[in-house]
């Protein structure tokens, strides 16, 4: 009997999925994934690295640059696991508690990082439209108090998912689309109601992403009202230039992310290759170029690493 088939009479584990129809490959398909995966690390290692060495980047768009490459560390050290293991060793069996942990460190870092990239909206909002103003409101107290609310924000939302999938016997064939666990993937294999994870779901994307980019989409419109308004079109480029790596990382996150949410909760047969290639756009392409958008459009932080390597 297949290992599909064996998952039916068991509620212990859950069977991960590679990609689709090219099992035979997967090992030579695992050297652009081993390479996108060192490629995300040492990137966004190298920022933490340089951010903090060098004095001269202790501001606040650079600290929250920081913040946005914690958490793409974080997501890519949460699925490099599972997704390494399907495509070096075949290992697509994985429990239900470290399936449960999985989804639980995957969604708090992908909140966390719809909450930095709504703090490095409001810093493009005060640098162009209060710039007089910038240094007194973007404090390193304050910062600090931003950061740590995010992370206990997005921690405490996502407490509770473990806890609410924990409550189900899973008597079905417990076979993901994915190669890691999301909580909109897993809910659907339980044999019980699942009304109250999927409305919990729903209230969580709403209230966090979708607040963040209602309030994201806000400061953008402050941002062109202020440029308009500037006389001098050398001066509103200047300006607009500086939000171009920010709205490059938006379009990463949001695109993906809507894309992933929709394909699982109204998708059919037909999206199943969508989701999983969204799914990897969005936990191994955007941790990946993140780094390089940022390193390619800031020139003090591109002269930084230049020299450190040039040493």
């Amino acid at each position: 009997m297949s290992a599909v088939n064996d998952t039916k009479f068991s509620s212990e584990v859950f069977l991960l999925t590679g990609i689709p129809g090219q099992e035979d490959v997967h090992l030579w398909i695992s050297v652009p994934f081993c390479l996108m995966y060192v490629i995300s690390i040492v990137g966004n290692s190298v920022i933490l690295f340089i951010i903090k060495a060098d004095p001269s980047l202790h501001e606040p768009m650079y600290i929250f640059l920081s913040m946005l490459a914690v958490t793409d560390l974080g997501l890519s050290i949460s699925t490099i696991p599972t997704t390494l293991g399907i495509l070096l060793f075949n290992s697509r069996v994985i429990s239900l508690d470290a399936c449960y942990a999985q989804l639980f460190f995957i969604h708090s870092f992908s909140y966390m990082q719809s909450s930095v990239l709504l703090l490095m909206a409001f810093d493009r909002f005060v640098a162009i439209c209060k710039p007089l103003r910038y240094a007194s409101i973007l404090t390193p107290p304050r910062i600090a108090q931003m950061g740590l609310f995010i992370v206990l924000k997005s921690v405490a939302f996502n407490i509770p998912l473990p806890f609410l999938l924990k409550r189900f016997r899973y008597c079905r064939a417990n076979v993901l689309s994915h190669s890691y666990c999301l909580h909109q993937e897993v809910m659907t294999l339980a044999c019980s109601d699942i009304s109250v994870n999927s409305i919990y779901g729903l209230f969580m994307k709403l209230l966090m992403v979708g607040l963040d980019s209602l309030l994201i989409f806000l400061s953008y419109v402050m941002i062109l009202k202020t440029v308009l308004s500037v006389t001098s079109r050398t001066e509103s480029l200047r300006a607009l230039n500086t939000c171009v790596s920010h709205l490059c990382a938006l379009l990463l996150f949001y695109i993906p992310e809507i894309g992933l949410s929709v394909t699982h909760r109204f998708g059919n047969s037909s999206s199943h290759f969508l989701q999983i290639l969204l799914g990897y756009v969005y936990l191994l392409v955007l941790p990946l170029m993140n780094p390089i958008v940022y390193s390619m459009k800031s020139k003090h932080l591109r002269a930084r690493i230049i020299r450190v390597f040039v040493k």
